[in-house]
């Protein structure tokens, strides 16, 4: 009889976020400071043996998604195999990515074969130097061309994510609904999150509220109906609130973690690069599973996700900030290492 992951809460947690690697070409300026962080030690990552045991006994627990993401997972090595071999072996399981879409142009032929329940592109500006300068090694127009192969050639949904931030991109949220319509995008602007000490900016912050009021005609928008929520191209629902346009029928998502929190209806935990369960994106204590998986010990790796899941906390028990005062974060989450 399977088990299910469950919080103190009684919310069933379904879906798991896996990062493969804590490296990344980029050095954003939202994730990590402008001199990078130190790598961590290849021998202490997940081998995909390990990550395959995780997902085995994930399956066990009832979890219906998993995401995988890094840093930058197309970074490492092998990583198109190992999502064929995870699709293969647990047919069941919604498995999703995400990525800054830099290898896309690369890689889109061997991704366009594989059932994908969503390829997620992190793109936070149109514009190329503002691109090299939130990225600081990046190339726009490298992204953009992966962006088309992808939509060229897949048949699965696409999703565009969009940190929006004072003083860089707030003005561009009509560009970029503009070009995630015409590309047939599914869109979610995302509130910077205070995750990190070294590149937390208080001024820089965007409510939910505030980017709304940039969409284009706002009184064409309006919330997804409850009874909707199979147009989405996701399973299950996440954490964002959903619009849709009256006359185009284009839907939108905002992920507003910091302005209103969706604490009460979060289904996740998060598994870092090292074998570390998070119970929530904003905590600091996680339960290590890393040794359980070397052994291969099943049994060890469920009752550490177990364990990890009655420590999830209730809203406001994690360190997330209120928007006022928005203070300055207690300590150091480099989001690339905890899994983006």
């Amino acid at each position: 009889m399977n088990l299910a992951l469950k919080d103190t809460f009684g919310r069933v947690l379904n879906y798991v976020r896996i990062s493969v690697t804590d490296r990344c070409n980029y050095r954003c300026r939202y994730c990590m400071p402008e001199d990078g962080i130190d790598w961590i030690p290849h021998e202490e990552i997940m081998t995909y043996e390990n990550i395959l045991l995780l997902v085995s006994v994930l399956k066990g627990l009832g979890v219906k998604r998993i995401r995988f993401t890094g840093g930058e997972p197309f970074v490492r090595r092998g990583f198109i195999q190992f999502l064929e071999e995870v699709i293969g072996t647990f047919p069941s399981i919604a498995v999703a990515v995400t990525t800054n879409g830099s290898f896309l142009e690369r890689d889109a032929k061997y991704l366009a074969p594989l059932p994908l329940d969503s390829l997620n592109i992190s793109l936070d500006t149109l514009d190329e130097e503002k691109f090299r300068q939130m990225t600081r090694t990046g190339d726009l127009n490298l992204v953009l061309r992966g962006i088309d192969s992808v939509v060229k050639l897949r048949k699965t949904p696409v999703k565009l994510n969009t940190v929006v931030m004072r003083d860089f991109n707030l003005q561009e949220v009509p560009e970029i609904i503009s070009y995630s319509r015409e590309k047939g995008l599914f869109l979610r602007f995302i509130e910077f999150m205070p995750l990190d000490s070294d590149v937390w900016l208080k001024k820089q912050f965007v409510p939910v509220s505030e980017i709304l009021s940039l969409l284009p005609d706002p009184a064409l928008w309006s919330p997804l109906l409850k009874g909707e929520e199979s147009s989405l191209p996701e399973t299950p629902r996440g954490p964002a609130r959903y619009l849709v346009n009256s006359v185009t029928g284009q839907m939108i998502g905002v992920i507003s973690a910091v302005s209103e929190h969706f604490c009460e209806t979060c289904n996740r935990l998060r598994v870092t690069s090292t074998g570390e369960v998070r119970p929530c994106l904003f905590s600091s204590d996680g339960v290590s599973i890393i040794e359980a998986l070397r052994r291969g010990d099943a049994k060890g790796v469920r009752e550490g996700m177990l364990a990890a899941a009655l420590n999830k906390p209730c809203e406001g028990a994690t360190g997330i900030p209120a928007v006022e005062p928005l203070g300055h974060p207690k300590e150091e989450r480099h989001m690339s290492r905890i899994g983006g």
